[in-house]
C-alpha cells in the first residue's frame, strides 16, 4: 500500500503567507521562505504554494517569491495561482515547481488541462477544485472561491481526469479553516468518481482528523492543511507516528 502524504499549504498574498476561514478574513502568518524551510526539515512529504489572489487580480504568479521558496526546499513542490496557459506551466516549472495546479484557468479553458498534460505529462498537472454545497449540490467555485460557476463539481472532476489531470486537490469551502475535520462526505463522493490521487484540503483541526480522514475515505491519498501546521498546533513528525500507530502507512 502506498504511503499517505502529509502536505502543508502556503497561501501567499502580497508576498506573505496568510490564512483565513471559509476563504475569508485573511491574517498574516509568516515569511514564505522561512516557513517552507521549516517544513522541509519537519517531515512534510510535499509542499503546496498558492498565490491566492493572482487569478482574482488578473495577473501572473509572483515568480520571485516562488524561486526563493523552491531553492530552499528538497521536497516536491506544487504551485498554483494565475495559471491560464501552457506558457504559465513552463514559467512556473522553470522556477522550481515539480507540479502545477490549475483551477480558474482550467474552468475558463478546459483544453488547458489536456494541452499541458501532453507536453509535461499527467503527473505534472494537478486539478485544484474549490467546492461548496449550494442547494444540495457540490458546486465548483472559481477566482479563489469567490465565484459560483454553476458547474457540478463531481462532473468537473471526471472531465478533468479524462482531459489528463493526474491528481486532484479538493478544497472544501464549507470546512476551510473551521478546524472541525475534513469534509468526509464530499471526499468520499469524489474518490468514488475518479481513479487518480486525491488530496483532501479544508477543515483539519487536530491530528485525529487525519486519522479519521485516512480510515474513513477509501482512496484518498493525502491530507493538506495550513493553520494547524503554521501555528504549531500539530507537529508533523508526531502526526506521522500517530498515523503509523493507527495502521495508516506513512513515511517516517
Amino acid at each position: 500500500m502506498l504511503a499517505k502524504r502529509i502536505i502543508p499549504c502556503l497561501d501567499i498574498k502580497d508576498g506573505r503567507v496568510v490564512k483565513g476561514v471559509n476563504f475569508a478574513g485573511l491574517k498574516d502568518v509568516r515569511d514564505p521562505v522561512e516557513l517552507a524551510s521549516f517544513y522541509n526539515g519537519s517531515g512534510a512529504d510535499e509542499l503546496v504554494f498558492y498565490d491566492i489572489t493572482a487569478s482574482s487580480e488578473g495577473r501572473r504568479l509572483f515568480t520571485d517569491i516562488l524561486e526563493r521558496v523552491a531553492s530552499s526546499i528538497f521536497i516536491p513542490l506544487t504551485v498554483g495561482g494565475g495559471i491560464n496557459d501552457v506558457s504559465d506551466f513552463e514559467r512556473v516549472l522553470k522556477c522550481g515547481a515539480d507540479k502545477v495546479s490549475v483551477n480558474s484557468g482550467a474552468i475558463a479553458d478546459p483544453s488547458l488541462i489536456g494541452r499541458a498534460a501532453r507536453i509535461y505529462g499527467s503527473q505534472c498537472v494537478v486539478l485544484s477544485m474549490d467546492v461548496k454545497r449550494v442547494g444540495g449540490e457540490y458546486r465548483l467555485f472559481s477566482r479563489g472561491g469567490r465565484v459560483d460557476t454553476g458547474i457540478d463539481a463531481m462532473q468537473w472532476a471526471e472531465q478533468g481526469v479524462s482531459e489528463g489531470a493526474g491528481e486532484i486537490v479538493l478544497n472544501s469551502i464549507d470546512t476551510d479553516g473551521v478546524k472541525r475535520g475534513f469534509d468526509i462526505p464530499m471526499l468520499t463522493e469524489l474518490c468514488s468518481r475518479v481513479k487518480v490521487p486525491v488530496i483532501a484540503s479544508g477543515g483539519a483541526g487536530s491530528a485525529q482528523d487525519f486519522v479519521e480522514l485516512f480510515n474513513k475515505v477509501e482512496g484518498v491519498d493525502a491530507g493538506l492543511a495550513a493553520s494547524i501546521f503554521h501555528y504549531g498546533e500539530v507537529d508533523i513528525h508526531e502526526l506521522k507516528r500517530l498515523l503509523s500507530d493507527s495502521g495508516v502507512p506513512v513515511r517516517i
